[in-house]
């Protein structure tokens, strides 16, 4: 039923749209009129104000023929840069990039299968239950159309998010995280004539990040200071350093100690400061924490594990369940009482311009998709 070579081409047409985050409105029109090609009831919400995008989350109902409760199926439209302009090769049946740009596989192979999948369902008046087909917006950029959606038109409360690597794999389990900024107050001078009467912000938060370990924490937690701002030339004593950073951990209270302890180093660094300008109070700190997704814990005995095992099992495969270190829309859904299991599409090294993907891999997990829906239908 499932046909390859129109897979193959849906999938280069997809990823030929540039929609690099934030400018995915030309990908949602088209995609809103094949939609409803296949039958669905398609609406954009209002997410485009609150996330900066140029359109809003793509949300097609799918009216079912049997009495199964709504399935949702979710994948997201935005891809990071070098996103523009891709062409996509197929050679051997794997799918590469000219070389310049990323593929757009994150998440173009899981909008791809979606489509194929459907298509078949329609083709062969196959039994389904409802089907919320939920594509977000700004995914790449802290998942903000998942969490500006407007949840309203959900009537789903569990699904299947297609945003990984292992086709053979369902993520259960995914970290939370924060997202931390640190300013750094010093006081300008200049270099060569008065560096004595500066203030150098930049040494401080080296002396801060040398005393922290950074990275891998253990096997729940890790973190990351991935941006360092400041200085204006090499003859000024900088007086201004921003840094931002990250902590992940599965477990909240590590989350929160980690997090704790970066503010108390820095809080150190700049308290052990000599000598200290009484007048303006300088250096002085400024340390901001914003959650930035909430964790992913599905119980292993839960149905929406259980059926993508059966699906696997009835297609001959296993389907392991996963731990990951990252985010993805799923993770906003859980919160909001979606339960939501991560699948893989066979996409590799993402967010790079090696970023590949296999024809084979795609069908394997249009497969799978398709023998959820079937069993689904049956509940």
């Amino acid at each position: 039923m499932i046909n390859g070579e129109r897979l193959s081409e849906t999938f280069k047409w997809l990823v030929s749209i540039d929609s690099v985050s934030k400018e995915e409105g030309v990908l949602c029109r088209v995609l809103e009129k094949k939609l409803k090609l296949l039958g669905a009831d398609v609406f954009i919400d209002d997410a485009a104000e609150k996330t900066g995008s140029d359109c809003g989350n793509l949300i097609a109902k799918f009216k079912g023929n049997t009495d199964a409760p709504t399935m949702m199926l979710n994948a997201h439209m935005d891809t990071v840069e070098p996103g523009r302009g891709i062409i996509p090769v197929c050679r051997d049946g794997v799918f590469r990039s000219s070389g310049d740009t990323i593929l757009g596989a994150d998440d173009k192979s899981a909008i791809a299968i979606l489509l194929e999948a459907l298509t078949v369902v329609r083709e062969n008046e196959l039994s389904h239950g409802p089907i919320d087909l939920v594509l977000t917006v700004c995914e790449e950029v802290g998942l903000l159309g998942a969490k500006h959606l407007d949840y309203g038109l959900i009537d789903a409360s569990f699904g299947f998010a297609l945003d990984a690597t292992d086709t053979a794999g369902i993520v259960t389990r995914a970290p939370a995280a924060n997202h931390i900024q640190i300013e750094i107050h010093g006081k300008d001078a200049h270099a060569g004539a008065a560096p004595e009467q500066g203030i150098n912000a930049i040494c401080l938060a080296a002396n801060a990040l040398s005393q922290l370990k950074i990275g891998r924490i253990d096997r729940e937690t890790t973190c990351n200071i991935g941006v360092i701002q400041g200085g204006y030339a090499t003859n000024i004593v900088p007086n201004l350093v921003t840094l931002k950073g990250e902590v992940r951990s599965h477990d909240k209270k590590k989350l929160d100690d980690v997090t704790d302890t970066i503010r108390s180093g820095f809080e150190k660094a700049v308290a052990a400061y000599q000598p200290r300008s009484e007048e303006d109070g300088l250096p002085s700190l400024t340390f901001k924490v914003e959650p930035d997704f909430p964790s992913t814990n599905i119980p292993e005995d839960h149905p929406v594990v259980a059926l993508a095992e059966k699906a696997a099992r009835n297609l001959g495969r296993e389907m392991r369940r996963k731990i990951t270190g990252g985010g993805a829309d799923a993770n906003i859904f859980f919160a909001k009482g979606i339960v939501t299991g991560v699948l893989g599409t066979g996409m590799t090294d993402m967010h790079t311009v090696r970023e590949a993907v296999r024809l084979e891999d795609l069908i394997k997990t249009t497969e799978l998709i398709l023998e959820i829906i079937r069993l689904y239908s049956m509940e």
